[in-house]
């Protein structure tokens, strides 16, 4: 093994305090920029259910974990996780005081983990405990490897910061895509590890994908609608169309086509580990300079010398 990817191996993965203010944050936060503005925020819509529950459902699989590296780096990235969550759902309360309910499109996220991915298989499918567990952790490690590439990509999205946007959600969108590259192998490596023996591992994980791609693909337009559709700035004049979508991907501020659908071949080869994907030392270093980070790091300090 390389230097570097020793060096990866043994990256501490850690929950970091912040601290966001959105007081002054607008509901257009890209200027003169609707569509651009509601795809993101549809992260906002997924990942206060989706991140509480990854955390479930790594608890569970906690006992199958024979490895203490691994045990350190799922504990780290399941605070990590919930910190996420959290911060997101300061987002939807934000937008709701704008007029913007979410409501409506939550609830149905709600019930995709809750129900449909919860602890049981949903109408009572006659599938073995152990392999249902494994199936959600292939979920887990399918969508994780978009959150990288998405990571990735808004860390040097450049299209971004020519647009003028808020600073409070560019600073929370890029610490937390640092986090998701930091973290980018932890669930995958945990399904490896738990996922039992080839093939059927390795068949597992081509599932995980195929359900995982399409599906939040769906949600995705499903939830970018929604926002145009509901946005009381607009007054029902913007609709989502891939017209919209295609232009501001041209102008740098969403992810291109090419870079979210090579990610599902790669994520499929046999030799892949998510470790090629982005830089940790491009995402570390955010961190370090993330100022809602650095905000809630001088909070603590200031409460300890009081």
């Amino acid at each position: 093994m390389s230097t570097s990817s020793l060096q990866e191996q043994h990256h501490p993965i850690t929950p970091r305090r912040v601290s966001f203010d959105w007081r002054a944050t607008p509901l257009l936060w890209i200027p003169d920029e609707p569509t651009a503005t509601h795809v993101i925020n549809v992260l906002h819509l997924l990942l206060p259910a989706g991140e509480r529950w990854f955390v479930k459902v790594f608890k569970e699989a906690l006992p199958l974990v024979r490895d203490e590296q691994l045990l350190k780096d799922v504990k780290g990235f399941m605070g990590q996780e919930a910190t996420h969550s959290v911060q997101h759902s300061y987002v939807l309360d934000h937008l709701a005081h704008q007029g913007l309910d979410t409501g409506p499109y939550t609830r149905h996220i709600d019930f995709l983990f809750e129900r449909l991915l919860g602890d049981r298989p949903p109408l009572g499918v006659p599938v073995p405990e152990r392999e249902w567990l494994r199936f959600r952790l292939s979920l887990i490690a399918a969508i994780e490897q978009f959150t990288a590439v998405l990571g990735n990509w808004v860390l040097a999205a450049d299209g971004l910061d020519r647009a003028g946007p808020d600073p409070v959600m560019l600073d929370l969108l890029r610490w937390h895509g640092a986090e998701e590259v930091e973290h980018r192998a932890v669930a995958f490596d945990m399904y490896q590890h738990t996922g039992g023996e080839d093939p059927g591992r390795y068949a597992r994980r081509v599932l995980g994908m195929a359900v995982t791609a399409p599906v939040l693909l769906h949600l995705w337009a499903w939830g970018a609608a929604y926002l145009l559709r509901h946005d009381p700035q607009l007054a029902g004049r913007s609709r989502y169309s891939l017209r919209e979508h295609n232009r501001a991907v041209r102008k740098g501020l969403l992810p291109t086509w090419r870079e979210l659908g090579t990610a599902i071949p790669r994520y499929l080869r046999r030799s892949y580990h998510p470790s090629q994907e982005g830089s940790l030392r491009a995402a570390v270093a955010y961190l370090a300079s993330s100022p809602a980070a650095r905000a809630a790091a001088g909070a603590v300090g200031r409460a300890a010398v009081s």
